[in-house]
């Protein structure tokens, strides 16, 4: 079997995981706003003695990245998010092994999750930070939690393919 007939199935199929998209909006969103109705921005709320919630706002990428750029940096991520968002999906039609249709429909929910505090807010919230010692991660929210589950499901698609090829016997 060639590579198109063991990873191509019906449109539905694969398209039905986006429903994975719209969870992740609907989950970023509302945690988004209680934290925007509940904290001033950087106030916290520690809750163990390495992780805290706190309000804090994101004007970059992922982990602050070009955060202090003169503003251009917003349109470049709202059309990057939107981009991928309206691609993946098309592309979704004709794919279907599960952990690579997953890990698509986290990083389309996760993108588009902070493409509408970009559009909104001009910045995304962020308000999930762990810490301990001289450790101290950049703090992050429920988008970026579905984008590195994706792409951590992407990895895994990758290495079960190359499995797969492995096992196949040659043609």
């Amino acid at each position: 079997m060639n590579d198109t007939t063991t990873r191509s199935a019906t449109p539905g199929l694969a398209v039905r995981w986006l429903w994975f998209s719209v969870l992740v909006i609907a989950l970023d969103q509302a945690s988004k706003a209680w934290i925007v109705a509940h904290l001033e921005l950087y106030q916290s709320m520690p809750l163990t003695s390495f992780l805290e919630i706190i309000r804090t706002h994101n004007t970059g990428a992922a982990f602050s990245f070009l955060a202090h750029a003169a503003g251009w940096q917003r349109w470049l991520f709202i059309g990057l998010g939107l981009t991928v968002s309206i691609a993946v999906p098309l592309w979704l039609r004709a794919r279907n092994p599960n952990a690579l249709v997953a890990g698509l429909s986290f990083i389309v929910g996760g993108a588009l999750g902070n493409v509408i505090d970009r559009v909104w807010h001009g910045h995304v919230v962020d308000f999930i930070h762990v810490h301990r010692g001289a450790f101290d991660f950049p703090a992050f929210n429920v988008a970026d939690s579905a984008i590195t589950l994706g792409a951590a499901l992407l990895i895994l698609d990758v290495l079960l393919e190359t499995l797969r090829h492995r096992a196949a016997p040659p043609s």
